[in-house]
């Protein structure tokens, strides 16, 4: 990462300096314990309650897009709200060391597996970590979905869900289709919980406003290059490949 933080970095209305932003993405990394809901959680503390560089309506319409992409949320978060910060290094630096602490902890158990076969003492470490990492995971469902599900319509759409998934095996796909169907229907027909925003606000959104953080409502330069630049960027690319 050090040449990432040698190269010159473009100054940030919202103040954050990158060595800042190393530092924060170390610890969310660090933390992120319990798979996608305890990841998600983790970077909600830290980057909207406790740094404040996004707001809360920022980062549940983030987290929503993110869901409908395929692989993992979690990881296509951190590097969205990296890349809104810093850039192009910002996402990098972000998606780098999301997954590090991961992947060194593999290749170390694959070693000690290698070297030793099957160890009782990790063994028993992995047995007593699976009551604390379901803790971790219900706590992080519940501190996610008190604060994406506001409404009556959202809490009973998200049990007829579960109940698809667990009780008729219904594809995911399917699942997110239907969803987005009932919203469309629900956006036509004027329900107040089906509008733009409808599923936030509250009490959270006010005491963790956009306009409040340090990123601010507006998107950042880079965040909004237009057709000219898209067009520019693919002459461009298509002159380096030549």
């Amino acid at each position: 990462m050090s040449a990432i933080e040698a190269a010159p970095q473009p100054a940030q209305a919202h103040g954050v300096p990158f060595r800042e932003a190393l530092a924060v993405w170390a610890q969310v990394a660090a933390l992120s314990f319990g798979g996608p809901a305890g990841q998600i959680a983790v970077m909600h503390r830290l980057l909207v309650e406790e740094r404040r560089w996004v707001g809360e309506r920022r980062f549940l319409h983030a987290l929503n897009y993110c869901m409908l992409l395929p692989g993992p949320e979690a990881l296509q978060l951190a590097i969205y709200i990296g890349w809104l910060m810093h850039g192009l290094a910002g996402g990098l630096v972000a998606g780098v060391f999301f997954v590090l602490p991961g992947f060194i902890s593999l290749m170390a158990l694959s070693i000690v597996y290698a070297l030793y076969g099957s160890v009782g003492v990790v063994a028993g470490a992995f047995f007593g970590l699976k009551a604390a990492v379901l803790a971790v995971v219900m706590q992080a469902v519940f501190r996610i979905g008190s604060r994406a599900l506001k409404r009556r319509e959202m809490i009973a759409l998200a049990v007829a869900a579960f109940v698809a998934i667990f009780a008729f095996h219904a594809p995911f796909p399917l699942i997110v289709l239907a969803a987005g169907i009932i919203g469309f229907i629900g956006a036509r027909a004027g329900l107040a919980a089906f509008q733009a925003g409808g599923g936030h606000g509250g009490a959270r959104e006010a005491e963790f406003p956009d306009a409040a953080s340090r990123l601010g409502e507006a998107a950042p330069a880079h965040a909004r290059p237009g057709w000219r630049w898209s067009c520019a960027s693919r002459a461009g690319r298509a002159c380096s490949a030549e």
